[in-house]
């Protein structure tokens, strides 16, 4: 049976880190599959599931989340949504973002020893600084079901291509749908003023290898691309991609 395979973006509005952030999870649906990429923050759970069901998919047909990264707000909301959701739910991610996601190492960007992470605290507002490092201290964490890693193929929702994306953490990864011809960047790219841009150098470790990564999306045939932080682009995405490689200082 040919399905018709179903992208939702779920833009989520959040107060974190002392100002607000627009967070786009994904909803991949079939009619038979459903598949969430990323959970948002903490605390978001009630919110994610609201509009998977206002999408028209019921929750029992959510029984896969894959995940780009173990930031916290990308892994958010997973313990929650696994815990709520009445169907078993099989998560997966890369190898080496397995320890974090886990609960097994500090997040990278978390880490309250990081010198970075406490400047970055003292310059917020006490509210704000308190609920940050309560979350340093306490990040979410959940058993990760299936490693997957670069060139394998997910089969759900007629087939999910894992491309690996390494540099704003050490094993990201973002995902391509051939059927719609569509790349999930998570935080590979960023989508700001009609464009496509390399990720912000603050949060991300290795700006040399994230920008080199994306060497990598230039053997796909992508037509419309979905940031985690941005959301929607669709025009000449080789060509951003070219820009990005050659405007990038790294």
């Amino acid at each position: 049976m040919n399905m018709t395979v179903e992208v939702k973006l779920l833009k989520m509005e959040v107060q974190a880190f002392g100002h607000m952030l627009s967070l786009y999870p994904l909803l991949i649906w079939d009619g038979e599959d459903a598949v969430l990429v990323d959970t948002g923050m903490p605390g978001m759970e009630r919110q994610i599931m609201k509009a998977i069901e206002d999408a028209g998919v019921p929750l029992s047909k959510l029984k896969s989340i894959l995940l780009t990264h173990h930031d916290i707000d990308h892994i958010g909301s997973l313990p929650a949504i696994i815990e709520q959701n009445a169907a078993k739910i099989m998560v997966y991610a890369h190898e080496l973002e397995r320890p974090y996601i886990e609960g097994l190492k500090p997040l990278m960007k978390m880490d309250l020893s990081q010198p970075s992470l406490q400047q970055r605290l003292q310059s917020l507002p006490p509210e704000a600084r308190e609920k940050t490092e309560a979350l340093c201290m306490n990040p979410p964490k959940a058993p990760v079901n299936k490693l997957v890693a670069g060139g394998d193929i997910i089969p759900l929702c007629g087939g999910i291509y894992v491309i690996e994306t390494p540099g704003h953490t050490l094993g990201h990864i973002s995902f391509y749908l051939p059927k719609s011809k569509t790349l999930i960047a998570g935080d590979a790219m960023i989508a700001a003023e009609g464009r496509l841009k390399a990720p912000k150098p603050a949060d991300t470790p290795d700006m040399k290898q994230a920008v080199q990564s994306l060497e990598r999306l230039k053997a796909y045939e992508i037509e419309t691309v979905i940031c985690y932080h941005g959301g929607l682009f669709q025009g000449d995405v080789q060509g951003e991609i070219d820009k990005i490689l050659v405007e990038t200082i790294v």
